[in-house]
């Protein structure tokens, strides 16, 4: 390698070390945005223990999920049974109570140990979202939180997600997620 090859590689280790670094530093979540989300994942964690919630996601996991997916499910409209069914079942009513006690959340989302929706609050965008962090994380057994705010992508509410396992004989069954309103 020549000199001007090692210049150029240690300049590219260099601006990576710098990248990799510097989102820590913007994305800490303002004190009163981390008192909210502290204060969400200890009542998630309370919530995703809930009996209603348990049985719900264990009835989930015993069926295949009937072939829906993210596409199909953005297709349907409000009105297709599908989409009243979940917003109508058990759990997502007992959810849809708890988010409309709660003024720091403004969603919260029951998923099945593969990421399917189980119920909700809300219709949310997606229906399937095991690849994302707020499944991924959580669904190995700890409550977990985003570090930074976003448009929460069915609320469009700058939120931060956060996210407890439901729990059954110490192994995670499913997720319990939530959007921080971050105003």
């Amino acid at each position: 390698m020549n000199r001007k090859q090692c210049l150029a590689t240690l300049v590219a280790i260099s601006s990576l070390t710098l990248a990799s670094a510097l989102p820590a530093f913007g994305n800490e979540l303002p004190a009163e945005v981390q008192a909210k989300v502290e204060k969400a994942k200890k009542r998630l964690a309370e919530l995703a223990a809930n009996p209603t919630v348990v049985a719900a996601v264990r009835e989930a996991n015993g069926h295949d999920g009937g072939g829906m997916t993210n596409g199909k499910w953005v297709d349907l409209t409000d009105a297709d049974p599908a989409v009243k069914s979940m917003l109508a079942s058990k759990v997502s009513v007992q959810i849809a109570k708890w988010e409309t006690e709660d003024d720091t959340v403004n969603k919260l989302v029951l998923r099945d140990q593969k990421g399917n929706l189980i119920g909700a609050s809300i219709r949310p965008l997606i229906y399937n979202n095991a690849s994302r962090p707020v499944f991924a994380n959580p669904i190995k057994g700890q409550v977990w939180s985003a570090n930074e705010i976003k448009p929460d992508t069915s609320t469009q509410i700058p939120s931060v997600h956060v996210a407890a396992p439901v729990m059954d004989g110490g192994k995670a069954i499913g997720v319990l997620q939530a959007g921080v309103t971050a105003k």
